[in-house]
């Protein structure tokens, strides 16, 4: 099993909680269990997706997704949610959050908005430090992403590195670090002992 220990810590220390969970179907079942009756806003998530919690949590919950409902309308009803869901384009195990986003509706919602966010991370998102964090965000997650969504960016071709490109089809306009958890909204992260995600 994964040691997170050290990230554990370190994210505690921040002021976030922390759950570690096994596998995904176990973190799966924890978030849906504490989420009822709720408005839930998801962010561009492959985690989120793998984990099946759109399907779960829509039974019990008003769920907001841009992935499964009109884009422009979703991302601006998911900011206003009770909860967000989300994952990291990395996790520094020293204890920063990573992300890159091209729109913004899911870096904005890291920061403001709700009175709760779940960060849904998988064991791949480690990274060793902060600047370790970026690179892996730049360099490994964001090239996949922008493979994966057919984008015609330098990185996109063989999704093997960032090559700071100016392109319009760029997914990669803007980065939110988080040192702590936003002033007024609570923050839990759930670490999964299985690759998930890009």
């Amino acid at each position: 099993m994964t040691d997170f220990s050290k990230v554990t810590k370190a994210l505690e220390g921040r002021g976030y909680k922390v759950k570690v969970f096994a596998t995904g179907a176990e973190a799966a079942a924890y978030v849906d269990g504490a989420i009822d009756g709720a408005s839930v806003g998801i962010g561009g998530s492959g985690t989120v997706q793998a984990l099946g919690l759109y399907e779960m949590l829509e039974k019990h919950n008003k769920v907001i997704w841009h992935w499964k409902q009109e884009a422009g309308e979703a991302r601006r009803a998911a900011m206003t949610a009770d909860y967000y869901l989300t994952s990291a384009n990395a996790l520094a195990e020293t204890g920063e959050i990573v992300n890159i986003d091209g729109v913004g509706n899911r870096a904005a919602s890291t920061l403001f908005g709700h009175k709760k966010i779940f960060f849904l991370v998988g064991r791949n998102k480690l990274a060793a430090d902060y600047e370790s964090a970026v690179w892996r965000a730049r360099n490994v997650a964001a090239p996949r992403r922008a493979q994966q969504m057919g984008r015609k960016t330098p990185c996109a071709a063989n999704a093997d590195r960032c090559y700071d490109c100016r392109s319009a089809e760029s997914i990669c306009c803007g980065m939110a670090t988080l040192w702590r958890p936003m002033g007024g909204m609570e923050a839990e992260v759930i670490l999964i002992d299985e690759d998930l995600g890009l």
